[in-house]
């Protein structure tokens, strides 16, 4: 994006997670007596490298000193260095636990370090102990679990989210209790409070659809505090990420503009167009060929994009080309420290439409 649970007992996570890892036989590390060595006690399930999803990783250290570190990587064609190239030290707990995020890959890894060791963002083989590394373990990825909650709008299907995503640069906990369809058929996005932390909705198309109109029929978001952000947006999991965005947002900034029309990368000035989303019911629309996006809000829930606009912009450069993308709608947190978000808050889509 462009500002881009399951609790147990420690106990029973801890004898769970050595079990599971005895059984598989990508598991290893170093647990000679008196050696540091690594254990898994919660293992992400196995899926491809996506930037657009994360899963929590747990486990527990043995013979660390003050000033070590736990390293993770994830593979997924190479190895990846987790969660973010920018973050990419796990601290250790005082009861010597750690825990941390990662994205999807078919196996996952941890290092133990000491404050010598430089994480590369990449590399083909995980070091073994020696130097700076104290302790190496691997582990294969859990089976895929469950299917996603499926829901049905405006005629299609659309997958429901439940994993952890660090869109907008900070983690967002997602559930599928947060997104449903009324009596109307009108579709509802929420972000609640659930314990600790907030946790957000997404939604995706269950296909591809491609070049063509887009158009969304949404209810007045002018509630919405300035750390929420709603989007409305193309998402290829499989490629090049193929994004542009419709957001509703401040990102956490009151004064300004609450809605901008994007084709990422967003760093690009040209590639952004602030405006004002006023209050009521407006139709947002995405017109894409090849080589051009031109985006239009109107007030109401009217089809008739001829009517005056409240904000229009057409992109004729680095507009992404047609491939797996899918359409994808959320409402999350934006992490801002100083407004950060206070209240939950809901989004009401009447209905999405589109025409080849």
């Amino acid at each position: 994006m462009s500002k881009l649970l399951h609790r147990r007992t420690p106990v029973l996570s801890i004898i769970l997670g050595i079990a599971l890892c005895q059984l598989l036989t990508g598991c290893r590390s170093a647990q000679a007596d008196g050696q540091p060595s690594i254990e898994f006690s919660r293992i992400p399930s196995a899926g491809e490298g996506s930037p657009d999803r994360l899963e929590t990783i747990e486990g527990r250290v043995r013979g660390a000193r003050p000033g070590d570190r736990i390293v993770l990587f994830a593979l997924s064609g190479t190895w990846w260095v987790q969660p973010l190239a920018n973050q990419p030290f796990t601290a250790i707990q005082s009861d010597s636990t750690w825990k941390s995020s990662t994205h999807p890959g078919s196996a996952y890894g941890a290092l133990l370090v000491d404050s010598r060791y430089r994480p590369p963002l990449t590399v083909s083989t995980l070091p073994e102990k020696g130097g700076s590394v104290l302790a190496s373990a691997t582990v294969e990825g859990m089976p895929s679990g469950a299917p996603p909650k499926i829901l049905q709008f405006s005629g299609y299907q659309w997958e429901v989210r439940s994993t952890a995503s660090d869109q907008g640069g900070s983690r967002n906990f997602y559930s599928p209790a947060n997104a449903w369809t009324d009596e109307k058929g009108f579709l509802h996005l929420r972000i609640a409070r659930r314990e600790e932390h907030w946790v957000s909705a997404e939604v995706k198309l269950s296909r591809s659809l491609g070049y063509g109109s887009y158009r969304f029929v949404v209810q007045d978001v002018s509630h919405l505090e300035p750390a929420a952000v709603f989007a409305l947006f193309t998402w290829d999991d499989s490629g090049p990420p193929r994004e542009m965005d419709i957001e509703i947002s401040r990102w956490g900034e009151p004064e300004d503009k609450n809605a901008q029309y994007v084709i990422q990368p967003y760093v690009v000035p040209a590639n952004t167009v602030r405006f004002t989303a006023p209050p009521g019911t407006l139709t947002y629309s995405m017109k894409w060929e090849p080589g051009r996006a031109a985006f239009k809000t109107i007030r109401g829930s009217s089809s008739n994009l001829a009517l005056d606009a409240v904000a229009e912009h057409v992109f004729t450069s680095g507009v992404p080309s047609s491939g797996n993308e899918r359409i994808r709608m959320n409402l999350y947190v934006y992490e801002n420290k100083r407004n950060p978000l206070q209240h939950e808050s809901e989004v009401v889509l009447e209905k999405f439409e589109y025409l080849p």
